[in-house]
């Protein structure tokens, strides 16, 4: 063990002239290495807590701010209008210090609160300046004057070189909408999916809750968002997540992909050498708050509160409530391989590991022959099934001894790695390479992922890898954020060798990994048994289908004058209407993390528009014209219905919240209840690209991630994922379920493409007659 190595070092024996006490020279000097790496890392952080404190203004102001206070003194000028001498004369003590002392020090006590008071003005300036929403609708590529001038003052107010923290007090809260026109939306979005007898009900129940009901809870809810910094955060974490006590495995958990086309490396260990020193440069960044904080248009702040809990992070078990747990500076990370469960230490001699260090550890994993003790190989299982009996297990078997410092280990980990022994990944020549890399990062064998973690990261036999992700903690665009800045690092600026190793020398003195030691009795068998058993068959039902649609991309879609979003959202609807026959509920995620502590909105992309549109499409009689028309209301309906979504105007979160108060209060509202039940039975993301920039796409083409993807929502319905790559890929990550006789996942694929390209059909006569422009000739023979 680690513990045992480190030991050693330490010799004594005691003499009848008194102890001999030998010390090793290589522990002496770790120690004093680890010492002065925390000591730094203390410093740092320190350092850019006070930067991420003051910003938008600098230490270094302040000091600009006394000097000019202390030049007052001499040239008889009072800017303070009398307030230094009033200092002067209440400075406690001041019979001890001569008058040009108290001088001195009442113009620096005077500088010091006009400087904190210019920084909060500066920063309420800059509040007031982003609570402006205006330019999100605006027409792409058309600015009028008056957002221009906003956008200055937007960058003049922002500072230079902000951490990551530092935008975080300046961001505005969450605005709760009004009432009236919360349910105008809703009722909006629910009229071409109810026949007019279920609207007219509805339309009472609403008009009801709005004139008995609705003031009572608005009330209390404009409370909280005065109060709170965020008035949805706390309970979408807490009652959306944390408190369902159904398995988490597939209905919450959410997966991202490797590389689309290229392997680094084909060996397992080396891969997974430089991922996990990648993620350990990532998560010091993070600590130190050195990442460049995310901006709208390159100039917008989004808010950052949502990395915190990347690493050292478990969703803690409970009977009726999980809690999320974040731990600091933990400096180990457990891996999984082959039913065993092994303990890695991460730094050494105060650094971290080195690639070719983490690959020799991983690669002694892989080498070690020992079997999983009795109950080992399942074990974590109990993450994978109900909470309640993971819970009741997890007091009953693992609170004292061994298990409980087995556990204390998994959870208090930087992260959880899979070495996996089977390959996957994309692979053209196989037609479902794809769905079973996708079903294997989404659920496993049901026991080879901590799914509490806040991630695992998977490492395949053949060099591939993945993310698990728990979702409670973050939403995807967090977790992609790592994962391209762990590709970038790992692909163009780690590297392997010829061979296909890590780069650098090895030291072959590290302690070996250790096995984690386990006493699980029979009784907690049956119960691990019993959750895998559930979890399987929730694995066997998912019906997965990944999709590349490479008939066009982005690029082409931008000719077409509308959003490539809106584009995607169209083809889906219409492709669910070919599939299922009828309009369904529809979720579309939207960020909020304009705002402080935002997380995500609903955007109920089956709007009527988007049903007339997709009748036109299907009625033989409509022209082209006619269903272009269509076409592009529905776009700019959805535009507008994403771009209300991302500025605190949607619907969906402040119904959840009215819902959640009037739980509260004990109030009864049959309106608010059949809203909350309404199944969501086509469910739908975008996975963001590019969030790093840190790889040229259009230079290297084959350096695109895959996307990720999700579990079905309804029973009966579809989880849709897709990411736009590059200008001509688009990746679809299609599930739902087998129980259900309705749903197909590699149909619901085809569905998708034929709408697609039904859809870009619209716009090719006016492509052709584009293209016929720029290249008609001129009169004199040459081209435009």
């Amino acid at each position: 063990m680690a513990e045992a190595h480190q030991a050693v070092g330490f010799q004594f024996t005691v003499r009848p002239d008194g102890v001999d006490l030998k010390l090793s020279e290589e522990v002496i000097k770790n120690i004093y290495l680890s010492g002065v790496t925390a000591w730094k890392k203390r410093a740092i952080q320190f350092k850019n807590g006070v930067l991420a404190g003051v910003y938008p203004a600098s230490p270094s102001s302040w000091l600009i701010v006394v000097i000019a206070m202390m030049s007052t003194l001499y040239i008889r000028v009072d800017p303070s209008l009398g307030m230094i001498e009033s200092i002067k004369d209440n400075l406690p003590q001041r019979g001890y210090m001569s008058v040009q002392m108290r001088a001195v020090l009442s113009a620096i006590l005077f500088a010091t609160g006009l400087w904190l008071f210019l920084i909060y003005l500066l920063r309420y300036t800059l509040k007031a300046l982003l609570s402006y929403h205006g330019w999100i609708f605006e027409s792409h590529g058309k600015m009028t004057t008056s957002t221009k001038m906003w956008l200055s003052l937007v960058k003049m107010f922002s500072g230079r070189r902000p951490l990551l923290y530092s935008f975080q007090a300046s961001l505005p809260r969450l605005p709760v909408p009004s009432v009236e026109d919360t349910i105008s939306r809703y009722l909006e979005s629910v009229r071409p999916l109810l026949d007019s007898e279920q609207y007219k009900r509805m339309e009472i129940l609403a008009s009801d809750f709005k004139d008995s009901k609705a003031p009572l809870l608005q009330r209390y809810l404009i409370l909280k968002s005065w109060w709170a910094t965020n008035y949805v955060s706390d309970w979408w974490e807490e009652y959306i997540y944390l408190r369902s006590r159904s398995p988490i495995m597939v209905n919450s958990n959410f997966y991202i992909m490797d590389l689309l086309y290229l392997t680094p490396t084909h060996r397992q260990t080396a891969r997974a050498g430089n991922v996990v020193h990648a993620m350990l440069q990532y998560r010091r960044k993070l600590e130190r708050g050195e990442h460049a904080p995310l901006r709208a248009l390159g100039t917008v702040p989004m808010c950052s509160t949502q990395m915190e809990r990347m690493f050292n992070t478990t969703r803690i078990p409970g009977i009726e409530t999980d809690i999320v747990q974040h731990l600091t500076d933990r400096k180990h990370l457990v891996v999984y391989n082959k039913g065993r469960f092994f303990k890695v230490w991460l730094y050494t001699g105060g650094r971290h590991l080195l690639p070719s260090e983490l690959e020799m550890q991983f690669q002694r994993i892989l080498n070690d022959t020992s079997e999983p003790q009795p109950g080992e190989l399942k074990l974590a299982a109990l993450t994978a099934g109900n909470r309640v009996p993971w819970a009741q297990a997890r007091i009953k078997y693992f609170g004292h001894g061994a298990n409980k410092a087995s556990i204390d280990a998994i959870e208090s980990a930087a992260f959880f790695l899979t070495l996996d022994d089977e390959p996957q990944g994309y692979d053209p020549t196989k037609t479902r390479s794809l769905d079973s890399y996708a079903k294997s990062l989404l659920h496993g064998k049901c026991y080879d992922r901590w799914f509490d973690k806040s991630f695992t990261l998977i490492s395949y036999q053949n060099g591939k890898m993945g993310v698990n992700a728990e979702h409670s903690w973050a939403d995807a665009p967090i977790v992609g954020h790592m994962w391209e800045f762990v590709l970038a690092t790992d692909c163009f600026h780690l590297g392997y060798t010829e061979e296909g190793h890590c780069k650098g020398d090895v030291n072959k003195g590290l302690p070996h990994p250790s096995r984690l030691q386990w006493q699980i009795p029979k009784e907690c068998q049956e119960v691990i048994e019993t959750s895998y058993q559930f979890a399987k068959q929730i694995a066997d039902d998912v019906d997965f289908h990944g999709y590349l649609f490479t008939e066009f991309g982005k690029g082409l879609i931008k000719k077409c004058r509308t959003s490539p979003d809106a584009f995607i959202q169209l083809a889906l609807q219409l492709a669910q209407f070919r599939d299922q026959g009828v309009f369904c509920l529809t979720y579309e995620s939207s960020m909020t993390r304009m705002f402080r502590d935002g997380r995500t909105e609903t955007v109920r992309s089956c709007t009527p528009e988007a049903v007339a549109f997709v009748r036109a499409m299907e009625d033989k009689c409509a022209t082209n014209a006619e269903k272009l028309a269509l076409f592009r209301k529905a776009a700019d309906k959805h535009q507008n219905m994403y771009r209300l979504a991302m500025t605190g105007s949607g619907i969906d979160r402040h119904l959840f919240c009215l819902y959640i108060m009037s739980k509260y209060l004990g109030v009864d509202s049959p309106f608010l209840k059949q809203v909350l039940s309404e199944p969501w039975k086509l469910s739908t993301s975008q996975t963001p690209q590019q969030q790093l920039n840190l790889v040229d796409i259009n230079k290297f083409p084959k350096y695109v991630g895959a996307g990720g993807g999700f579990g079905p929502v309804a029973d009966d319905g579809y989880g849709v994922s897709y990411i736009i790559v590059g200008e001509n890929l688009i990746t679809f990550h299609i599930s739902c379920k087998f129980s259900s006789s309705a749903t197909d996942s590699s149909r619901f694929g085809q569905n998708i493409r034929g709408a697609m390209v039904d859809i870009q059909a619209l716009f090719r006569p006016e492509n052709d007659k584009k293209t016929a422009e720029q290249t008609k000739p001129m009169e004199n023979g040459t081209k435009p």
